[in-house]
This record gives structure tokens, C-alpha cells and sequence, in this order.
């Protein structure tokens, strides 16, 4: 097919709701204090910022706990925070956001931490943090053990974020294990410190695989900001990293691009985090599901600025573990998990996805290239609210000014224009054997890209009759020396209620004749 067909995905998606899910780790408050410069400091050459906005929201593990309560998770929150302003902050901006702070630890003295950015005109001026002090004392471990065991009764799923801020302690590790027989995601700046408990799937950034492959330094990924899908072809890749690490395939120093160099060292990948799955996301060039046995699973996203990314990773973690959570398949969990950090990446601040974001995503992730099924149920709803539908079909093997020009006209007959493409294996029988000149993805992706045509789909029959009879068109349009008596759809179209209609095409303008001339020249 052209296009997956995301109709599993949406079904998928649909159960999200209510599944209980249980988040333990770190979290941190999100500030984003902005307002208008209007002059240098002083004191130094810096902008004096007129605060005008400020925004409070959770981040961390706190954030991937919102983002799975905005997809329709029952989310279980597991934390420890300090009994300060930020601490009570947090607390609020999470019961904003639908995730309970029951299951919280506060610690008496303890400083939560928090991560406060300055802003004017869009643009970060500033940043200072406020640090965690130390880790944790042994009875905040128990008392988080112990809310572990209370809230993992009964959940889906459990999701780990250990940032190193000390939340994930031995106790707390030890809590998490005794949950079992639900899928555990781990989202870890050192993934390796759980591996002893077999995780069913790690979520390590490209730096952070690298680490566990080698504990070579880290490389700052060059396009900072992932994760919203498209065709591979629609943006150009990064140039890839130096990487320089004995003992693995693309050692040696040689510049190697990032795909290949996680697909080709996946099996030490997964012996390093102990996971039987593990997702490395790869910033501007996506992610990649590797598992053993299986070929590795890319998604694709385009690049986005740095500053729209911030949290984007806590909400592919979310909507990936709800999806292994529903019982989905690892592969369309991470090609949700990509939808939906889509979403956020072109939000400001600390942003989250819902159920409702995602559905409107993954349709339009479909594009117009579409099953034949998928796409009688898009053509009934735009029949459903008044609009017309024009079907046409053909080859358009070698796409020219007579088929731009037709498709046209056959577009100004009615408010939805649907063109079905004959298969490579169609085209040859009735062209003969050195037909098609381009495959049926190239022909499809070509017609698809014309603001005429509102979708492509394609069939595998000499006549698209089964797909007249599922589309039901309003007005089906053919071109040339025809009439509606010489075609064979005619009486399947007029029994389905639909006119026949032909339009010129224009004079000297064929394949046959551009093909000639290409082989002659």
C-alpha cells in the first residue's frame, strides 16, 4: 500500500480511555515567565524583561503523568516533593491538568525542583533552575515504596522516569518490580541502572544509546526537536555525527548516518538496557522501535525549534505506553507515540496532547492516498454534509499537461474529487509489459500532491468497478474520445445513482507520445 492504512491506529487510540496507568519518577515544575524588552540593563548588556505572563506547569515525569491524563489515562502519580512553594505549585498545576496528588510524597526541608525560563518576543533570554538537594532520605524510599504497592493495584501499565534527581531509589526499584505482569516503559537518563528488571521497553535518546553501547561522550543531537510525521523524503537529514566507538559497527571515526548506526548495533542496544524492546528517538530523523527478530520500526517527523520541543519526549512516552498498555502492537505504538509528540511541538511551553489532538493528527497522517475501504468511510462523511463526490481513474503512468487539465475540470463538477489509480500489475496487462514507466507509489504520490485531487487510491482490477460500487460518486468523469455508452462503469454508476460525464482532454498531450519521444531523443 501507499499509505498504511492508521484505521488499527485510531481503534487503538480509542481505548486509551480509563486505562489505569501507574507514573513513578521525577518531577519537576515547568515556569515560563514572559513579557515585552524594551531596553538593556544597566548593569550588564542584557534585556530588562517586563514580566507580564507567567505560566506554571508540571514537567518530568509530572508531565508525562498529564499528558497520559489528557490522552484518557486513569493516571496513578508516584513522587516525591518537597514541602515548599514550588512543591505546592506543582501540586495545583498537576490537579489542573487531571492528575491526582494523592500518591505524593511530601518531604519536610526538601527543595523541589524546578526549571524557570524567561522569555520576550518568543525567545528564551534566560534560564536558572532550582535544584533538588541530595537524595532522598531512606523513610521518603519506604513511604514512596509503599504508595507504589497501593497505586500498582489494578494498573495497565507502569512508566518510570529517573532523571537522577534520587526519586528512583533502591526501595523505589525494588517497589516497581513487584508490579508485574504489566508492560514496564522506562524513560531514564541511564538506562542501564534498571536493567536487572527486565523492562518490556526503554526510551533512550540517541545520546543516551550511545552511552549504554560504549559510554563514549554524548552528541548534542544537530536538529534539537522531534517527532512529527511525514514522508522520509520531505525533509533533508541532518548530517550525521562523528562517532568513534571501538568495538561497534561504525567505529573507527567515519561520519555514518544515525539510522543506520542504531539499526545495525540494535542487538547491543538491547543486551545493554536488558529490554525486550527499546525505542531511541532521534530528534529531527524521528525514532526506532528495535526488537529482537524483527526489523527495526523508523517513524518520521520534520524539525521544529528547539523550543518547541521542550516535553515532546514525555509525551511520545506517554502515548507509547498507552498503547502497549491497550494491548497494541509495538509497531503502532510508537507510530502513535510519534503523532503525538507531533501535536505539542507546535505548542509553546510545556504542552500536552489529548485523545482528541491525537485522533485529528493520525488522520491527517493518513493523507490522501487511502485504502479503498478507509476511503468509503471519508467519502460518506463528506457526503454526509452536502458534499459532492467526482470520481476518476487511470494509469497516469507519466504525469502531463492533458491530465493536469482534465483532472481540472473533472474537480470544478463537484466539491470532492477522488482519483483511483490502476496497480503496477493493472497497468501492465493493459499496456503491455513495459508498462508502468514509474510505480504505482511514485504515480500516487504525484497525483496526490495536486490541489485538484482530494484523494488517491488504488485498485488492483482492469476496471474499477469494486470501487465505484464503494464509493458511490455523485458524477464519475472520463476523458477523451468516449462516450458514456462505450464505458463499462456506465451502468454500475447510474444503478449506484451517479452521472457519467466526459471531459476533453487537451490536443497532442499523451503518454504514449511523451514516452515515444523520450526513447527516439
Amino acid at each position: 500500500m501507499v499509505t498504511p492504512d492508521l484505521s488499527t491506529h485510531r481503534h487503538l487510540v480509542s481505548q486509551f480511555a480509563g486505562s489505569p496507568v501507574l507514573v513513578v519518577g521525577d518531577v519537576v515544575l515547568d515556569r515560563w515567565l514572559s513579557g515585552p524588552a524594551k531596553r538593556l540593563g544597566r548593569e550588564a548588556p542584557v534585556p530588562v524583561v517586563s514580566v507580564d505572563h507567567a505560566e506554571e506547569t508540571p514537567g518530568g515525569a509530572g508531565n508525562t503523568a498529564a499528558n497520559l491524563a489528557a490522552l484518557g489515562a486513569d493516571v496513578r502519580l508516584v513522587a516525591a516533593v518537597g514541602d515548599d512553594p514550588v512543591g505546592h505549585a506543582l501540586r495545583r498545576a498537576l490537579r489542573a491538568r487531571g492528575v491526582s496528588d494523592e500518591y505524593l510524597v511530601e518531604i519536610p526541608g526538601r527543595t523541589t525542583p524546578a526549571k524557570n525560563r524567561l522569555l520576550t518576543g518568543g525567545q528564551v533570554v534566560a534560564r536558572y533552575d532550582q535544584e533538588q538537594d541530595g537524595p532522598l532520605p531512606g523513610s521518603a524510599g519506604a513511604a514512596l515504596a509503599g504508595r507504589i504497592e497501593a497505586a500498582g493495584d489494578g494498573c495497565a501499565a507502569v512508566v518510570v522516569c529517573d532523571y537522577g534527581l534520587g526519586t528512583a531509589d533502591k526501595a523505589v526499584a525494588a517497589a516497581v518490580a513487584r508490579v508485574d505482569g504489566v508492560p514496564l516503559i522506562v524513560d531514564a537518563h541511564d538506562v542501564s541502572a534498571w536493567r536487572g528488571h527486565r523492562a518490556t521497553a526503554v526510551v533512550p535518546s540517541f545520546a543516551e544509546a550511545q552511552r549504554l553501547l560504549a559510554g563514549g561522550p554524548a552528541v548534542r543531537p544537530e536538529d534539537a526537536t522531534p517527532f512529527r510525521n511525514t514522508d522520509p523524503s520531505a525533509f533533508k537529514r541532518p548530517e550525521p555525527p562523528a562517532y568513534g566507538r571501538p568495538g561497534h559497527r561504525g567505529a573507527g571515526g567515519t561520519r555514518r548516518d544515525r539510522i543506520a548506526y542504531v539499526s545495525e548495533n540494535a542487538d547491543a542496544v538491547l543486551d545493554a538496557c536488558g529490554a525486550d524492546m527499546a525505542v531511541v528517538t532521534l530528534d529531527a530523523e524521528g525514532s526506532l522501535l528495535l526488537r529482537r527478530g524483527a526489523d527495526p520500526h523508523r517513524t518520521y517527523c520534520t524539525p521544529a525549534p528547539e523550543l518547541s520541543a521542550v516535553g515532546a519526549g514525555d509525551t511520545f512516552t506517554a502515548a507509547f505506553a498507552l498503547g502497549l498498555a491497550c494491548g497494541g502492537p509495538p509497531e503502532a505504538a510508537a507510530d502513535i507515540a510519534q503523532c503525538a509528540a507531533a501535536v505539542v511541538v507546535l505548542r509553546a511551553g510545556t504542552a500536552v496532547c489529548s485523545r482528541r489532538d491525537l485522533l485529528r493528527e493520525l488522520r491527517a497522517a493518513e493523507g490522501p492516498v487511502v485504502p479503498p475501504e478507509e476511503l468509503a468511510r471519508r467519502v460518506d462523511a463528506h457526503r454526509a454534509g452536502g458534499a459532492r463526490v467526482v470520481f476518476t481513474n487511470g494509469c497516469f503512468d507519466v504525469l502531463h499537461a492533458g491530465h493536469v487539465s482534465y483532472l481540472e475540470e473533472a474537480r470544478r463538477l463537484g466539491d470532492v474529487l477522488v482519483v483511483a489509480v490502476n496497480s503496477d500489475a493493472s497497468v501492465a496487462r493493459l499496456k503491455g509489459p513495459e508498462r508502468p514507466i514509474n510505480p504505482v507509489e511514485d504515480r500516487a504520490a504525484v497525483l496526490a500532491a495536486l490541489g485538484c485531487v482530494d484523494y488517491v487510491t488504488v485498485f488492483e482490477d482492469d476496471s474499477p468497478v469494486r470501487v465505484l460500487e464503494m464509493v458511490r460518486p455523485d458524477v464519475y468523469v472520463k476523458g477523451g474520445d468516449y462516450t458514456p455508452q462505450m464505458l463499462p462503469e456506465t451502468p454500475v454508476v447510474e444503478r449506484l445513482g451517479g452521472e457519467v460525464r466526459i471531459v476533453e482532454y487537451v490536443q497532442d498531450r499523451s503518454t504514449t507520445s511523451i514516452i515515444e519521444r523520450i526513447r527516439t531523443r
